[in-house]
């Protein structure tokens, strides 16, 4: 077995880790819907989402659309099942940043602002996601 923190962790106190496994799996369900139902949307109504990567003047939006769909909803997928975690978060994180930058960079309007913030609080989500992995409630962890 590799003797991860989380492990040793576990040897010492193995009531405050089932609480931390728990917690890990709660984080990684409440991720993923945000990315699910994004992807989802994009499905659902992919001209109106084609016209905002245009306004935004994202190259290739047809292109872009496709692989935002592709990685909201198999990403989070992946993240809520907890496998390949930390190398489908180290993805996200980069997706997530570039979205908000692309997408709501301008910061005169409050709402844009307000999803950038929403953005980098995911990315923060899934940097400690790529840091600590899934937790033993996972795919990953078996």
């Amino acid at each position: 077995m590799n003797a991860n923190p989380t492990d040793r962790g576990r040897r010492i106190d193995p009531l405050s880790t089932a609480v931390g496994d728990l917690l890990q799996l709660l984080g990684r369900l409440g991720m993923s819907p945000g990315l699910l139902l994004s992807g989802i949307a994009k499905v659902e109504d992919p001209v109106r989402f084609k016209a905002c990567m245009v306004a935004a003047g994202i190259p290739l939006p047809v292109v872009a659309l496709v692989v935002a769909i592709l990685i909201e909803t198999i990403g989070g997928a992946l993240i809520a099942i907890g496998y390949k975690t930390r190398e489908v978060a180290g993805m996200l994180v980069v997706f997530t940043l570039l979205n908000g930058a692309l997408s709501h960079g301008d910061f005169a309007d409050p709402a844009q602002s307000m999803q950038f913030w929403k953005d980098v609080a995911m990315a923060g989500g899934l940097l400690q996601l790529a840091a600590l992995g899934a937790g033993r409630w996972s795919v990953d962890f078996n």
